[in-house]
């Protein structure tokens, strides 16, 4: 994760992700994304490799992990 920034009931995270090259690509991550219980919305760009989720609580990394591993690409762990 990159970024989290808390702002009136919801919270956006900013996740990069590695291998995502197209707009399918875009599509397979949010909807698997989509998925996770609190999320709002989520937008991929696979230019830029980022995904911004937001969400009514803060999501554990391992589920956002979970949900990009099922839709075939890997979330960079940041230091």
């Amino acid at each position: 994760m990159t970024a989290q920034t808390d702002t009136q009931g919801s919270i956006t995270a900013v996740y990069q992700v590695s291998g995502m090259s197209c707009g399918h690509c875009e599509g397979s991550v949010s909807g698997e994304i989509s998925g996770i219980a609190g999320v709002s919305s989520v937008q991929a760009v696979a230019a830029t490799g980022e995904v911004t989720v937001v969400s009514v609580t803060p999501l554990e990394e391992e589920a956002v992990r979970a949900a990009v591993d099922e839709a075939g690409f890997e979330l960079v762990t940041t230091a």
